[in-house]
């Protein structure tokens, strides 16, 4: 996924686990059980951020953070994989715009490998897509 935003500003949207919702498929950050979020909006490795998306929350622990080139995080807690991990790597363009690459593996149950590897993969697509656009408009606060 390639955007025409900076990798500044993409990279400020990943790292704040607030802004989450307004750009991904996630309709809320559960503050409640996340764990030491960034009060300004950068968290850090070992922040856990738990995101509601309908009646699921699942929660991602950060494990690894380059600034504006890469964050990764593994599963916390999530009840239907085990052993998840994803990374999220950008690249400046030519253009001064963004590569977006998002990407994981997990395991799970014989029952729903019939059906997350698709759903997970159209989420994460949409994900970044939402990220993407959202932010090509975003206006940073002054």
């Amino acid at each position: 996924m390639t955007t025409c935003a900076s990798p500044e500003i993409v990279w400020k949207l990943l790292v704040d686990a607030a802004s989450w919702p307004l750009w991904s498929k996630v309709d809320s950050l559960d503050t409640t059980r996340s764990v030491d979020l960034d009060p300004g909006g950068d968290d850090g490795v070992g922040a856990v951020r738990a995101f509601r998306t309908g009646r699921v929350v699942t929660g991602e622990r950060l494990t690894e953070k380059v600034e504006r080139r890469l964050l990764a995080y593994e599963d916390a807690f999530n009840s239907s994989m085990r052993n998840y991990h994803a990374r999220i790597e950008l690249k400046p363009t030519a253009s001064s715009g963004t590569v977006i690459h998002w990407y994981g593996a997990y395991e799970t149950s014989r029952l729903l490998r019939w059906v997350l590897p698709r759903y997970l993969q159209k989420f994460m697509q949409g994900t970044a897509e939402g990220l993407a656009r959202y932010a090509e408009e975003y206006k940073p606060a002054q």
